[in-house]
């Protein structure tokens, strides 16, 4: 579990439409890198996102369908989706954490809030540029997988605003 700052700046986001990574991105290598360990991992089953654009791949759990608590999936209302990586030409990922959690790796610069987030638990975490941050990236993934299979008493930082 990392706990040391991601060294140098932040990469720049869109400000506008899907939230991606515009700069700083990891090369086409360490992002094939990324995606074949993701999906390696054990009871980890590759598909499309639910809710992002066609480039990016959802990360589904083959012993769990739905969501214990809907702030553990990106698609809250779907299929349980921790995680999605999102294609070569941005490298960054979406992922689930407890609000603790994912405001500790925020300040330490491996992540920022969701642009479109719902519960508070949803965060947007770097590209890796190199092979120690594939690991870094990696074991974030894992997290986002034990949350969703079991948030235990994890809150939502804020429920979601009612449309209307």
């Amino acid at each position: 579990m990392v706990s040391t700052p991601r060294p140098d700046a932040r990469p720049t986001l869109s400000d506008e439409g899907p939230q991606r990574q515009l700069t700083d991105r990891a090369t086409p290598e360490l992002w094939g890198r990324l995606v074949a360990r993701a999906f390696a991992l054990p009871g980890v089953r590759e598909g499309h996102s639910q809710v992002s654009p066609a480039t990016s791949r959802g990360l589904f759990l083959d012993d769990l369908a739905e969501p214990v608590v809907p702030w553990a999936s990106l698609a809250p209302e779907g299929r349980l989706e921790p995680v999605h990586l999102h294609g070569v030409d941005d490298t960054s990922l979406h992922l689930c954490l407890p609000v603790a959690r994912g405001t500790e790796l925020t300040a330490l610069g491996w992540a920022t809030p969701h642009q479109y987030e719902d519960y508070g638990t949803e965060f947007l975490v770097y590209g890796p540029r190199d092979a120690a941050e594939v690991d870094v990236v990696v074991g974030l993934i894992e997290e986002a997988i034990a949350f969703a299979r079991d948030p235990g008493d994890e809150q939502p930082a804020h429920l979601p605003v009612p449309e209307g």
